[in-house]
């Protein structure tokens, strides 16, 4: 049997128990002979983390469900073969995750940049059911609470079990979240209020779907949080900032005499 190196009791991260990075956070969370994964990741990588989970001893059989954190193509894109190995298990998501996956909406899913040349095998897929804010996914004597954590993108699902939170791409160590991005179905209001969510939680660790795990921290939250609440102002953001004040400045220049030493150097903003 190999050895099961947990994060947490009854928690195991597979880029953690590899000792190599094979993508998106895939973590195994069991109790009293169940186990779940939250998310799959590439389907490249399915074979092996499948062999990994065997030599750990869990049996396949017991598996009760996959979570999906939102329907991003680096989570999901192996759920269809994952599901022709454990077909019992029933995959869950977010309804906007569900009609996004068998809608193939390729740019909601980020399949499909093609301003960067990315496109990424992603078939149509059914999720097995539905799941949202408040709902408990048993898994042995856990229970896994659902948040809706909107933001990143509209399907964002986030996990509590105790003291623990599996953040989806929320929020990752270094402060940064997941990408913002209008055609991904971001919005930076929505995104503050889940941060602010967060924050003010009884969670102690945040499990993110990128990077390592990390003890919250409500001052640097606090900072990703001012950080966006510029966000919401700058023209950088394009249809996802909600204003631009520097249009209302230049309104109001518009009926008086251009001054060159009055417009004076760039104004710069201070983040």
């Amino acid at each position: 049997m190999l050895e099961r190196r947990e994060l947490f009791p009854g928690v195991i991260e597979m880029n953690y128990q590899a000792r190599r990075r094979l993508g998106c956070c895939v973590y195994l969370v069991h109790s009293a002979g169940e186990w779940a994964l939250i998310d799959i990741g590439y389907e490249d990588t399915v074979d092996e983390i499948i062999d990994l989970i065997r030599r750990m001893d869990f049996p396949l059989s017991a598996c009760k469900a996959i979570l999906v954190s939102h329907a991003d193509a680096d989570h999901v894109q192996g759920l269809p073969k994952l599901k022709t190995i454990l077909p019992a298990a029933r995959s869950l998501g977010h309804k906007l995750a569900a009609e996004a996956l068998a809608g193939n909406d390729r740019i909601l899913t980020y399949a499909e940049i093609p301003a960067q040349g990315i496109s990424i095998h992603l078939p149509p897929m059914k999720l097995d059911g539905q799941i949202g804010e408040g709902d408990r996914v048993k898994v042995g004597e856990l229970e896994l609470v659902t948040w809706h954590t909107p933001g990143h993108t509209e399907s964002q699902l986030a996990f509590q079990v105790g003291n623990l939170l599996f953040s989806g791409d929320n929020l990752f160590r270094d402060g940064c979240v997941g990408n913002i991005d209008a055609h991904h179905g971001s919005d930076i209001p929505a995104f503050i209020e889940s941060l602010t969510r967060i924050r003010d939680s009884q969670v102690e660790w945040l499990l993110p779907s990128h990077g390592p795990a990390f003890r919250k921290d409500a001052k640097a939250i606090q900072s990703t949080i001012d950080r966006l609440v510029a966000y919401q102002h700058m023209a950088d953001f394009g249809t996802c900032a909600i204003d631009w004040p520097l249009l209302e400045e230049w309104e109001a220049e518009l009926g008086q005499k251009f001054d060159p030493v009055k417009a004076g150097p760039q104004k710069m903003l201070r983040m």
